[in-house]
């Protein structure tokens, strides 16, 4: 079967777009586009994943980003939610019996706030309240009548003791609540000087009758504690009495607003109790060691009876949709905050703060994959909360033994959140096969194309889309001619000409940058003039270093050839891209062959510089040699495949069609035109294939040779399979239509040979063999030459080799012949 390679129009090499004139003249007179490009299998599987109200169906959201996926999820739940009932308000408040595990108390949408400034204004009537409320005189007459109780039992005891001492002429002495006993003569007491005189008699009588009376008092106030303890305790009863009394009115208001809430119910009920020791402790001032101003007070009473916020929501607003842009392990549950206090570090239920799982509770969190995924102890932590169900705060430090503060245990609050994940397919996939736990979570993919076809529905949907754009920016309108560049691009990053780019994000991107080419110009619409002219900004901006590889080209410090002939010597395209520049450069590809038998050496994989893909195509051109050359004799040739002045890793089989005709025409001795540069790589059979990037590859050699001047028999050999992707800069195709530089496209490594050479492939004949005037003949011919050249070599090899065996025997005395030992 005969090959020819193809010589391509100016029409097959790019997308190019007409408005017509019936149509429209400018966006103004176009309608805005609400919905997302071409994403009708995402958008369906988006519904699908809301919808599903059951544990598990999470949303995984996968694709490039610039494809408007995270700005349409939004939007697109924002209206969902709209509609869906507001969920519950979320409050911790003080566990009276154990601070340490705080109290969470659900409350309907838009009362937290509420219930905060209710307790706030209990607070305040509270310090109004108290302790005024003691000094009423109901409250002072019923305490006087329990003190006097105590001191009458006291001083009824005291007088039994002094009447008996009055007796034994004993004077009885309260001073400061001690007792003490002195003598008396004549009414007056002694003191120790007139004691000390009396006769030791009468001293000792006095002696002993003064620890007669001691022991009388004791047995008297024997009681006394318990006296104590009994007027305590009515006291005590008294106190509480009044505070309750006091207390109910100030809570009535909140029991009636909150009572019908359990949470809030028993909250009352432990605060009620808790007000008993509180108010004598805190407000009564005769308890408080240092004087207190009122604002100490009532922070006091603030940190211990109001309530922490976790989640406040307006009635009637929808379910929340929250995007955590920073999802630290802090920011998604919540953190505890700590005040240092005396060289500790202390903290209660006022200082938990919330996360974004707190505050999309009931509705929707959309979180990025990667971002979640590199912070530590986030994912298992979120998996934990999906999968019981419940937010719970706790330290993730802990479990690995840190020192960490005294800290909360806060109430877990029921979690109802659905979680959108947005990340690439590498993420999606490496989850799916690392983690099993992952499909029974996510068990939603939303999938969002890079590209969709180029209908006429697309293309509509494509100009509202801008028109959407101009309006939400406040551009100025843009016209036919460069609504149709606009097109033409798409189709480029695309890099189909059949489709357009789904990466909106891009089209936008230029679209605000025309838009100051335009404000610059002070023209009236964005034309295509200005999109061209935002374009050739971009490229000068992002273009320093692909500039400097074509100096480095035009000075002959990388050596490429565009003119003339060379054996072993083709030129490849490769293409290079750092940050957001891509841009393509041609390659020198070389090689020898020389005889032997060591196969094809890929020099760039001996040096571990050919990666995996790189190093997979020199071995697809050693198969199809070996079964296109060589079926009846075996394929014996020494042969190096360089790409020269590659300092890094080359990675990709797009250089294998090149490496072949390389490799042939050092074989054949048939020089190869320099004018033309190749890409695409092959399979086993010579067939050439599809490969990436070929319009950069395309554009990175036209640079070279325009810089070196057209001669006309400049050009680019690709894959036919390629053709739909062309959609190349207008000066390339200026240059081809006025036969300046040439495209040509290939299906079999034959048709390049004949495009490289000027020679004739040649076909087999039905034994398989070629004509030897031909290309391919040549190269058979050759290669049998080496072929014998091998097998020679070999034969004298095992010459020598029996020779040296001959001269290592000896002959033994019965003239057997006998080998002799190795010296080692």
């Amino acid at each position: 079967m005969e090959r020819h390679p193809k010589r391509l129009k100016p029409s097959e090499l790019t997308a190019a777009f007409t408005v017509s004139e019936n149509e429209y003249s400018a966006t103004s007179e176009v309608e805005p586009f609400d919905g997302i490009l071409g994403q009708d299998r995402a958008v369906t599987a988006i519904e699908f994943g809301v919808a599903m109200d059951r544990p598990g169906y999470n949303i995984y959201l996968m694709g490039e980003s610039g494809t408007g996926r995270s700005s349409y999820v939004q939007d697109y739940l924002a209206n969902i939610a709209s509609d869906e009932d507001t969920p519950s308000d979320w409050v911790y408040v003080n566990h009276f019996e154990n601070p340490k595990e705080p109290m969470a108390i659900e409350l309907p949408a838009g009362l937290a706030n509420d219930f905060k400034h209710d307790l706030e204004r209990f607070v305040d009537n509270l310090m109004s309240t108290f302790p005024s409320v003691f000094e009423h005189p109901t409250y002072q007459h019923n305490k006087n009548q329990i003190d006097r109780a105590f001191n009458q039992q006291y001083d009824k005891a005291l007088d039994n003791v002094e009447r008996e001492a009055l007796r034994s002429n004993i004077a009885v002495f309260k001073d400061s609540g001690s007792i003490t006993f002195t003598p008396i003569r004549e009414g007056k007491a002694l003191d120790e000087t007139e004691f000390a005189q009396l006769p030791d008699e009468d001293r000792e009588i006095i002696h002993q009758t003064i620890s007669d009376l001691e022991d009388m008092l004791n047995n008297e106030l024997i009681n006394l504690p318990q006296w104590r303890r009994e007027s305590n305790e009515l006291l005590r009863k008294l106190n509480q009495e009044t505070i309750s009394e006091a207390v109910e009115p100030l809570l009535k208001p909140i029991k009636k607003a909150y009572g019908k809430y359990n949470g809030v119910k028993l909250f009352i009920e432990r605060t009620k109790e808790h007000l008993l020791k509180t108010v004598i402790d805190q407000l009564v001032e005769e308890r408080v060691l240092e004087k207190v101003e009122d604002s100490q007070k009532r922070t006091m009473l603030l940190d211990q009876y109001e309530p922490s916020i976790m989640v406040s929501r307006s009635q009637n607003n929808g379910a929340p949709v929250i995007y955590e842009s920073h999802p630290s392990y802090r920011n998604l549950f919540g953190r505890i905050e700590y005040t240092p206090d005396q060289g500790t570090l202390t903290t209660n239920y006022r200082q938990i703060v919330p996360g974004a799982l707190h505050k999309a509770n009931g509705g929707y969190l959309v979180i990025e994959a990667d971002k979640l995924l590199s912070e530590p102890f986030v994912w298992d932590a979120l998996k934990r909360a999906i999968k019981s169900r419940k937010l719970t705060m706790e330290s993730p430090y802990s479990d690995l033994g840190l020192l960490s503060p005294a800290t909360l245990s806060p109430d877990s609050i029921p979690l109802h959140v659905k979680i959108i994940l947005i990340g690439s397919r590498e993420v999606y996939y490496l989850l799916q096969d690392y983690d099993d736990e992952f499909r029974e979570l996510f068990r939603v993919l939303v999938d969002f194309d890079e590209r969709l076809p180029r209908t006429p529905t697309a293309i509509n949907f494509f100009t509202q889309l801008l028109k959407s754009r101009v309006d939400e920016k406040g551009h100025k309108d843009i016209s036919a001619d460069g609504v149709a560049r606009m097109i033409e691009y798409s189709s480029r990053l695309a890099d189909n000409q059949r489709h357009l780019s789904a990466r909106i994000g891009d089209i936008f991107e230029l679209l605000g940058e025309a838009e100051l080419v335009r404000k610059l110009a002070r023209d009236p619409l964005i034309e295509r003039k200005h999109i061209d002219k935002a374009l050739s900004a971009k490229q000068n901006r992002t273009g320093r270093i692909a500039d400097r590889i074509l100096e480095e080209m035009l000075d002959d410090t990388i050596l490429i050839d565009t003119e003339g002939e060379a054996i072993g010597k083709i030129n490849g395209l490769t293409v290079l891209e750092i940050g957001d520049s891509m841009f393509g450069t041609p390659a020198r590809i070389t090689a020898v062959v020389y005889p032997g038998s060591r196969g094809i050496v890929d020099i760039e994989r001996e040096a571990n510089l050919g990666q995996a893909i790189h190093s997979k195509g020199v071995m697809i051109m050693s198969g199809y040699m070996g079964s296109r050359y060589t079926t009846d004799f075996p394929l014996a040739m020494s042969a190096s495949l360089a790409m020269e002045q590659s300092y890094g890793h080359i990675d990709g089989d797009s250089a294998s069609l090149a490496e072949l005709c390389c490799l042939l025409s050092a074989l054949t001795k048939t020089p190869i035109k320099q004018s033309l540069s190749m890409t695409g790589s092959m399979n086993q059979h010579g067939e050439v294939q599809a490969i990436g990037g070929v319009n950069e590859k395309i554009e990175g050699f036209f640079r070279l040779c325009e810089a070196r001047g057209l001669t006309g028999d400049q050009g680019v050999i690709i894959p036919k399979s390629n053709v739909r992707n062309l959609v190349l800069d207008k000066k390339i195709i200026d240059a081809v239509e006025n036969g300046q530089f040439h495209i040509f496209s290939v299906q079999h490594a034959d048709e390049a040979l004949e495009l490289l050479t000027g020679a004739v492939p040649g076909e087999e004949d039905k034994d398989g063999t070629f004509p030897e005037d031909t290309f391919n003949g040549k190269v058979v011919s050759r290669l049998k030459e080496l072929a014998e050249i091998d097998e020679g070599m070999e034969e004298e090899e095992e010459a020598d080799g029996s020779e040296q065996a001959d001269e290592g025997e000896q002959t033994s005395e019965g003239g057997a012949p006998k080998k002799a030992k190795p010296i080692h």
